[in-house]
């Protein structure tokens, strides 16, 4: 007769035999969401609509041409390339996309919407062989050659689908015609927020000084923060909303002869980017842009802080941040002084999307809800605050002040918990006494 053998849940097993599970060792809950991540709606020349495409800078740098039409060095990608300076990847959404059009001519049109595609032209010549060689040209530069015998036989490449049913005749360069960049308003903010709305990110805007921009955006913030449970922050262009999820700035940068608020790519990238024990405060513009340059007394910065304003002040050569802090101007018993300040908002956001993650990943459906299992809650609670104050982030953590007990049914647990942020230096008070 065998032997009982395999595994076993209780001690409960009838045949003699050797009964052995085989377990991991507990590993310490670890959860911390990454940073650096940004979203970005936009208006672009040249770009696949209705798409959210994921960039980082590597691929930027390698795939620019075919994504956006312009090579990695171009003026056009100048906001872009202001992202990565600090955020690390970016979600990119074109939001051009009413009454736009794609450019085109009678052998081809352009594989997108916009005005990139007017620099495409169509060069046709025959070749050694007696077909017709077909070269599309972006400017200058050579995208794609192909031999055929008749239009019918082209296959679409990146820039263009071609029109099989034309006889093809020799052409020193035919351009194509007609792109339009289209509008940016209308539905295609909706379909922007909604395409974004189950992504992770740190921080989001639209590029647009446009008050009515500014209120959706701020309003798509406020309902992800306050009734889904994610954690952002949203960056717009003179729009103060009195709320610690949004930041509002007043810098323009200067093209030529005009104004643009091309400042907020930076902002982003940096708000995005920022660690969680770390400030704004004081940071250099390290971008390829030029701040415009408006003389501004001290009462002026002032009333920018109090206004909730995020501003650039001029030290020397360099532009720096004033201070790091968000639109919350009236404060209430539950909202003080301290959440007017982005790094404390980094610090409870964080704390929100870290334990938020930790219960659904490891408890959630998993974890009775008894004494044992609560105290497990609790430890890895206490180990992730640990961490948070050993990074500097929060300081005076007492365990203590966790306390995980059982809700109102038997599937609820209730944490109550009490932080201290830590905020980076921002004043100095001096006094000398001279003998």
């Amino acid at each position: 007769m065998a032997l009982g053998g395999g595994f076993f849940t209780s001690e409960n097993k009838v045949l003699p035999g050797a009964y052995i599970n085989f377990v991991s060792t507990k590993n310490i809950v670890n959860t911390f969401g990454e940073r650096g991540v940004g979203v970005i709606g936009m208006e672009l020349d040249w770009f696949p609509e209705n798409t959210v495409v994921e960039l980082t800078k590597e691929k930027l740098m390698n795939e620019c041409f075919d994504i956006f039409g312009y090579s990695y060095t171009d003026d056009a990608l100048m906001g872009i390339r202001d992202f990565f300076k600090n955020g690390s990847k970016l979600y990119l959404y074109k939001l051009n996309g009413t009454n736009c059009k794609a450019a085109s001519c009678k052998y081809c049109t352009a594989l997108y919407n916009g005005k990139r595609g007017n620099d495409i032209k169509i060069k046709i010549e025959n070749d050694l062989n007696g077909k017709k060689l077909v070269s599309t040209y972006l400017e200058n530069t050579l995208v794609d050659s192909q031999s055929v015998s008749s239009a019918s036989e082209l296959a679409d490449n990146r820039f263009v689908t071609w029109n099989r049913e034309e006889t093809l005749e020799n052409t020193a360069g035919l351009s194509l015609t007609g792109g339009y960049n289209g509008s940016m308003l209308g539905n295609n903010i909706n379909n922007f927020l909604k395409s974004v709305e189950d992504y992770y990110f740190n921080a989001i805007t639209i590029i647009s000084d446009n008050e009515e921009v500014a209120d959706i955006l701020n309003e798509f913030t406020k309902r992800m923060r306050e009734e889904v449970g994610k954690k952002f922050q949203c960056i717009v262009f003179d729009n103060v909303k009195n709320y610690e999820g949004c930041i509002s700035t007043t810098t323009w940068i200067k093209k030529g002869d005009s104004t643009t608020c091309d400042i907020l790519f930076w902002i982003t990238g940096a708000v995005a980017g920022c660690p969680v024990n770390k400030s704004l405060t004081n940071k250099v513009y390290d971008g390829e842009m030029t701040i415009e340059y408006i003389s501004r007394s001290q009462s002026v910065y002032e009333n920018s802080i109090k206004n909730g304003v995020f501003t650039f002040h001029r030290v020397g050569n360099e532009w720096r941040v004033l201070l790091d802090i968000n639109t919350l101007k009236d404060t209430t018993e539950e909202k003080n002084e301290f959440f007017k300040d982005n790094q404390t908002i980094r610090v409870i956001d964080q704390i929100a999307e870290d334990i938020a993650s930790i219960f659904c990943n490891y408890y959630l459906g998993k974890v009775p809800n008894d004494l044992a299992g609560r105290n497990s809650l609790w430890s890895d609670i206490v180990k992730h605050h640990e961490k948070l104050r050993d990074m500097r982030a929060i300081e005076d953590f007492n365990e203590e002040d966790i306390i995980v007990e059982k809700g109102e049914n038997k599937r609820s647990v209730v944490v109550y918990d009490c932080i201290t942020p830590v905020n980076a230096m921002a004043q100095l008070y001096m006094k000398v006494t001279v003998e």
